[in-house]
């Protein structure tokens, strides 16, 4: 399956190192600066994966991102609709099938052979 992945960061050289690390796996990868742009782009295609950056600077957060996505209505992900959205809310901040997760390049170095 080639998802269709939206990588959020307003630093260039971690877009960069993102992007080298997931370049070979098939998916289609697609990249936005700033929030704003995130937004826009998350309307056109709505990517089946996002990693954002959680500080980023400018009017939209990758916080605020999360939130005004979850926000939006979208049947074709929420089958249940906004009651079911509503039930689920307090069970987790990050969001229905979210995880948040700190990121480090250094993760993404490749380790000595042994």
């Amino acid at each position: 399956m080639n998802a269709r992945i939206l990588i959020v960061e307003d630093q260039a050289d971690i877009r960069r190192l993102i992007r080298w690390a997931l370049e070979d796996s098939g998916h289609r990868l697609h990249e936005a600066a700033n929030g704003a742009l995130a937004l826009q782009i998350v309307q056109a295609m709505r990517p089946d994966l996002m990693l954002i950056d959680v500080v980023m600077p400018g009017e939209i957060s990758g916080l605020d991102l999360c939130k005004q996505i979850e926000a939006r209505p979208d049947p074709g992900r929420d089958p249940a609709g906004g009651a079911e959205r509503q039930r689920r809310a307090p069970r987790a901040r990050a969001g229905p099938g979210r995880r948040r997760r700190r990121f480090s390049g250094q993760a993404l170095q490749p380790r000595p052979a042994a």
